[in-house]
């Protein structure tokens, strides 16, 4: 089942409310269907019995001129399994995104470019005052060529970033937003500390209005994918991540 949204570059909120007629997984996508590797959201519900009615709700805090929403079975990609008793669309309140001036006009840069990371060929992109660099990469390498298990780096002596077209293809804008506002973080807080500059971005990225989960899978997204670097490091930071949600959820 696909929805057209005319979203008109606007912040929204969608509420579905889903009645399925048995259990299982409910596949949901929202993305630019004129551009590929644009998704917008993207996530699955699980639907068992006893609880097979829910209400669920999909934030857009940018969003394209039309989008397009996608429900289906996860396992079969068939549509009828369920039906669609509520579909709302409301306008989200713009963000308060506690930052510096620079700091503000570099996370607008980066959704930016989040947007259409997903299309466009590598090379440099430089943001509209000339302040930030973003150098997108076929991949990140070292210095005998070998690819680096990392969806971006920054530099430390000017607000630079190298960003992995390989990795970011696959990754959805959200995603893409939170690993940019971390390396953002690095190079504004002038930190080596991988959990000062999480915290920093996943607040600016929750600031914004971005869906939580998605943080989480920003840290977790590339230790999945490469379980072979995973040691206790790597599992306090997705803790420190998901403990700095849970209290920013309950404090909102």
């Amino acid at each position: 089942m696909i929805i057209p949204i005319p979203s008109n570059k606007e912040r929204l909120t969608i509420t579905l409310n889903i009645e399925a007629y048995h259990p299982f997984q409910l596949g949901m996508r929202v993305y630019d269907p004129d551009h590929p590797n644009t998704y917008y959201f993207r996530r699955k519900s699980t639907f068992i019995e006893g609880k097979l009615k829910r209400e669920l709700k999909i934030p857009l805090p940018v969003s394209p001129q039309l989008l397009e929403l996608e429900l289906y079975n996860k396992d079969t990609g068939d549509d009828y399994d369920f039906k669609i008793q509520n579909f709302e669309i409301e306008k989200m309140p713009s963000g308060k995104v506690w930052a510096t001036d620079e700091q503000h006009r570099f996370l607008e840069f980066a959704i930016q470019f989040a947007q259409k990371a997903g299309y466009v060929p590598t090379g440099f992109y430089d943001s509209p005052n000339h302040e930030f660099l973003f150098q997108y990469l076929p991949s990140i390498t070292d210095a005998f060529g070998k690819e680096l298990i990392t969806p971006a780096r920054t530099h430390r002596k000017m607000p630079r970033v190298q960003i992995s077209q390989r990795m970011f293809k696959s990754y959805s804008i959200p995603i893409r937003v939170a690993i940019l506002a971390h390396e953002g973080c690095h190079w504004f807080l002038n930190t080596r500390s991988q959990k000062t500059a999480d915290l920093c971005g996943i607040k600016q990225y929750l600031d914004y209005g971005f869906p939580t989960i998605e943080a989480v899978y920003a840290v977790t997204k590339v230790f999945g994918q490469h379980p072979e670097v995973v040691g206790e490091s790597q599992i306090q930071r997705t803790k420190d991540v998901i403990a700095f949600i849970d209290k920013y959820k309950a404090d909102a």
